[in-house]
């Protein structure tokens, strides 16, 4: 009787001007203790009746939520797995309320990832891929649930889906690839960066060589540079995954770094930046420029991706106006301006560049891109070595951010800003004497070495700066006023050693004794 009552509820829920009678008789309430029931169908009927009634209606979902629906749900998914027409109201289920935090909070203590993996291997049609696609992608916006999924293998059998599709030219096909990619993105992207890499190499391993596969059957179906428009996404996640198999395998041992290169994915990477940097496809952005940074990382591919001339073409993404994709473009230049002079020489030469960094540094509602517009600022006059650049960089404004940036909350951001401001006063002081005084250096470096929070190492690379703008008369003269000689008598017998000997030496040099 019960079963039947339910079955009628569920086709009465069909009908829009149905659901609020059903609301008002509190039949939701009623129903939810049915989902408890080991009575297939009974879950069935109570499940689509629930279902229909909750439909666009946030406030009862809320409420479903509230009352410990999530949990019958997943248990639906875990005991009833091969009940498929049960299986799709469960999975209706969790897409309706996924978007809710709510949700997302009960779920991350739930099994749901190992569940949606094995639904994803049981998946036949397309219809059902899409909606555990779209469960998915909603889970994946929680950084709890993100790490949950990446464990229960969910990339590794995305990259599944992608080897039996790729090469189809059914639109489905290419719908549920595009779908996969997309998915792929977001699982990685995103995070704290050491939980991020732990995911990176995971998954990296586990698919690299099945990644390499489907490159090398691409290269030899249409050639290095005939990437179509249903392909695009996909090689940008192959090669996002498989770059970072530069971390985790060496070269001589599957060669799947070699064959990267072989295979053009350099220019690949650059045709789909250039391409989708003009559509604002901000996923495919992402992806490749994540792929760039890990190919950036041994220093010997940042020498080739210079002869590739990527950090030329790669300013075209400066168009971009989304933070995520920008954040990347920071972090990809940053990554190939260390320890290559060379690099530093051609981003210090580009004035659109340099000045687009200079509007970032003044960005307040994206504190990581103003940071990382500071770093890499930073990174170019540090490993720079040509005057041309330094007077480029003061045109732009840019000493004053440096400037700021010494007095940073994180030490490292300052020991970065302090070693580039030396570099550069080493380099040419006569163009960054005037901006040195109008930004208030002297006085910055002084508050420094006072300050007992400050580290020993900030303290050590103040220090040296000081010694640099001793060369100048005017700041000279600025120093002698500040009595910053006095806090230097007083770090003499501070507990650091290095410290110490940094204190004797710029007192040296402050009374032209060396």
């Amino acid at each position: 009787c019960a079963v039947e009552a339910a079955h009628v509820l569920s086709e009465i829920a069909k009908n829009e001007e149905m659901k609020k009678p059903c609301i008002e008789a509190d039949l939701v309430l009623t129903l939810i203790p049915l989902l408890e029931s080991t009575d297939q169908e009974m879950l069935l009927h109570a499940g689509r009746a629930i279902g229909r009634i909750c439909y666009d209606n946030r406030d009862l979902q809320e409420e479903l939520v509230k009352v410990g629906v999530i949990p019958s749900l997943v248990r639906i998914l875990t005991d009833y797995a091969e009940n498929e027409p049960l299986v799709h109201v469960a999975l209706l289920a969790l897409y309706n309320l996924a978007d809710l935090d709510s949700a997302k909070e009960a779920l991350s203590i739930t099994t749901v990832a190992g569940q949606l993996v094995k639904q994803l291997r049981r998946a036949e049609s397309h219809e059902r891929l899409e909606i555990v696609f779209e469960v998915l992608q909603a889970l994946a916006e929680n950084d709890a649930l993100k790490v949950q999924l990446v464990d229960a293998g969910v990339p590794e059998v995305l990259s599944e889906i992608l080897l039996r599709l790729q090469g189809s030219s059914q639109a489905e096909d290419t719908c549920i690839v595009r779908a996969a990619s997309d998915l792929i993105v977001s699982l990685l992207l995103g995070g704290s960066r050491c939980t991020l890499l732990s995911r990176e190499l995971k998954v990296a391993k586990n698919n690299a060589k099945s990644i390499v596969l489907i490159l090398a059957r691409h290269e030899n179906n249409q050639g290095k540079d005939s990437l179509n428009s249903e392909f695009a996404s996909l090689v940008s996640i192959i090669v996002f995954l498989t770059s970072l198999t530069c971390l985790v395998l060496p070269l001589s041992s599957d060669g799947n770094c070699l064959r990267m290169v072989q295979l053009g994915v350099i220019h690949q990477l650059l045709d789909l930046l250039e391409k989708h940097v003009q559509s604002g496809d901000t996923s495919v952005q992402q992806a490749a420029l994540s792929a760039l940074q890990n190919l950036a990382i041994p220093v010997v591919s940042r020498v080739q991706m210079l002869e590739e001339g990527i950090a030329e073409r790669i300013e075209a993404l400066l168009r971009s106006e989304s933070p995520p994709v920008q954040f990347k473009l920071l972090g990809t230049l940053r990554m190939l301006a260390d320890g290559q002079a060379d690099a530093a020489e051609i981003l210090g030469h580009d004035p659109m560049l340099l000045n687009r960094l200079v509007q970032w540094c003044s960005v307040s509602d994206h504190s990581g891109i103003c940071r990382e517009a500071n770093r890499l600022l930073a990174s170019i006059l540090h490993h720079n070595r040509s005057q041309e650049v330094v007077k480029a960089f003061q045109a732009a404004q840019g000493v004053k951010h440096l400037v700021s940036m010494t007095t940073s909350e994180h030490a490292a951001l300052q020991n970065e800003a302090l070693n580039a401001l030396a570099i550069a006063s080493a380099i040419d002081l006569e163009t960054l004497e005037e901006p040195f005084k109008e930004s208030q250096l002297v006085q910055s470096l002084h508050k420094l070495l006072q300050d007992d929070n400050t580290s020993p190492e900030v303290k050590y690379n103040s220090m040296g700066l000081l010694c640099r703008l001793l060369n100048s008369g005017d700041l000279r003269q600025e120093i002698e006023e500040d009595k910053i000689k006095d806090t230097l008598e007083r770090l003499c017998s501070h507990s650091n050693a290095d410290v110490v000997k940094e204190a004797f030496t710029t007192l040296q040099v402050l009374r032209g004794e060396t």
